[in-house]
């Protein structure tokens, strides 16, 4: 039935991992026919919940399709599998809470320091041949870099955080290799990990980051990348605090060959201190994007990491676009020096929501997380229905699809476009659609 190509896995996220990898390989083309499920349990030696696991995975992420007793095979015309496409479209109406914009009351004005960067850029006009990064630029990151703890590296500009992780795990592995992710975890980063034909493997993640019993098991298990979300991480809202550091550099410093990649999410957003990982492996990568705290659509990032890894980010850029905008580069610095952004009124803002959201939930019998940042995390029943429900109730959440692989079911909230009086009906919502009360969990 499935010719050459042979599924393989022993958990849910493998098994789906394998079917999408088949698929973006052409080894599973469009209308193929999966084996039934018991049948595939038994050829994997797994039970047969973990392949209805994996196959609904596979649904929800539009990859196949399901029809009754004709089984299960690839979309005749398979949609992008990208977890972004999972996302609820807001009605007129009905509030949207799950884009994971920020508040763009809180965003600065970009018209002024536009202005200025084309002013300073009148005499150089962009020309090839210059610098990529802004001389100045890098001073001023690198500055701020030290301020935070990271160690002395060299300085690169990507269009974006994720942008720069794809570099960094092109440049140091294969395909076939594992990376270690949270889970849940970054939607994006979780798409990204097979579109470069790697594996993903699951890290648990509580509200001080990564557990270093996951990490452990999944650097042993031969994972060559860590991936590693310092502050606000998304959808949990989840802060590597000064135990749990300690706790991820003692493993590390088990697994020096391992690529570490640290991306400070909430940079100039939360309150938060930074306990960065930095150092503790021989290659590795941290990376700050401008999207969150000063727009979205400043595609800057700042790379710092070892000479090597830097190095070869940068050739391969140089192959590729060449450089970020150094006009970008230089709106961005405006941005920086003027203190456009109060990072403590900011991160008071959402912390103010987050947190009276969190509390209302509570006092309802609903768990829910959100330690930093602008989003927070709800465990529930049935996933599928609570987004209906919400939406049928007047508001807009992400799927927990979007963020997990082997993580219960849970839908994710932006606080971002709340307003005081907005908690309450809210929580009421959530409570009606979140069904019976069970344990928080994400391991």
């Amino acid at each position: 039935m499935l010719g050459e190509y042979r599924i393989s896995g022993r958990r849910a996220s493998e098994i789906a991992a394998s079917v999408e990898r088949g698929v973006g390989s052409g080894d599973l083309p469009p209308g193929h026919v999966l084996p039934p499920m018991r049948e595939l349990a038994a050829r994997l030696e797994v039970n047969p919940n973990t392949v209805a696991a994996a196959y609904r995975t596979l649904r929800e992420r539009g990859v196949i399709e399901t029809a009754g007793r004709r089984g299960s095979r690839v979309r005749a015309a398979p949609a992008s599998t990208s977890r972004g496409s999972l996302r609820i479209e807001a009605p007129p109406g009905v509030r949207d809470l799950g884009k994971g914009n920020p508040d763009p009351g809180l965003l600065p004005d970009l018209g002024p320091a536009l202005a200025a960067a084309a002013a300073a850029d009148a005499e150089s006009h962009g020309l090839y041949g210059q610098a990529p990064v802004v001389p100045e630029f890098a001073a001023y990151a690198r500055a701020a870099l030290d301020a935070d703890g990271v160690p002395a590296g060299p300085l690169a500009v990507t269009s974006g955080a994720l942008d720069a992780i794809e570099r960094v795990l092109a440049v140091h592995l294969r395909p076939g290799d594992t990376v270690a992710v949270e889970d849940p975890g970054w939607g994006s980063v979780l798409d990204l990990v097979p579109a470069l034909g790697l594996r993903a493997v699951p890290v648990g993640v509580d509200d001080s980051g990564p557990l270093a019993a996951d990490v452990e098991r999944a650097l042993r298990s031969g994972a060559r990348a860590l991936v590693v979300t310092c502050r606000a991480q998304n959808p949990t809202g989840a802060s590597v605090d000064a135990r749990r550091a300690r706790e991820l550099r003692a493993v590390l410093a088990r697994h020096p060959d391992v690529l570490l990649i640290e991306d400070d999410h909430g940079h100039a957003i939360v309150g938060l201190p930074l306990h960065p990982l930095a150092g503790a492996t021989v290659h590795w990568a941290f990376i700050r994007s401008a999207a969150k705290a000063y727009g979205p659509d400043l595609r800057v990032a700042t790379l710092t990491g070892d000479a090597v890894t830097v190095d070869r980010v940068e050739g391969r850029q140089r192959l590729g676009p060449g450089w970020v905008s150094r006009l970008l580069q230089r709106a961005v610095l405006g941005l920086w020096t003027s203190g456009a952004v109060e990072t403590r009124t900011v991160a008071r803002s959402y912390g103010d929501r987050r947190d009276a959201l969190i509390q209302a939930l509570a006092e309802r019998g609903v768990g829910a997380r959100g330690r930093s940042g602008m989003n927070v995390w709800v465990p529930v029943s049935d996933e599928t229905g609570a987004v209906a429900r919400l939406l049928h109730a007047g508001w807009a959440a992400a799927p927990g699809a979007r963020f997990r692989l082997d993580t219960p079911q849970a839908v994710r909230l932006t606080v971002s476009p709340l307003t005081a009086a907005d908690i309450g009906p809210l929580a009421d919502a959530v409570a009606a659609a979140a069904g019976p009360a069970r344990p928080v969990s994400y391991g």
